[in-house]
């Protein structure tokens, strides 16, 4: 990937997180793959936040994974 698309890809993620971050069940963001491709990531506290997860932002696929809650340490 390069330095343009890397860019593109962290200016996603942002964007991403500003729309999700705050929902009821939404633990986090990342930048990940998905078959080879790279994607954006929302992590859920629990299946029932899933429905206001966007599928693409910034022309990227968001791929939802229920991971639970997160505690910091």
């Amino acid at each position: 990937m390069g330095a343009d698309a890397s860019s593109d890809l962290r200016a996603a993620q942002r964007e991403l997180t500003a729309k999700v971050m705050g929902h009821r069940g939404v633990v986090g963001t990342a930048i990940g793959t998905d078959g080879g491709r790279p994607c954006l990531k929302v992590y859920l506290a629990d299946e029932s936040a899933r429905s206001g997860v966007p599928r693409k932002v910034g022309g990227y696929r968001v791929v939802v994974e229920v991971s639970g809650t997160i505690e910091r340490r």
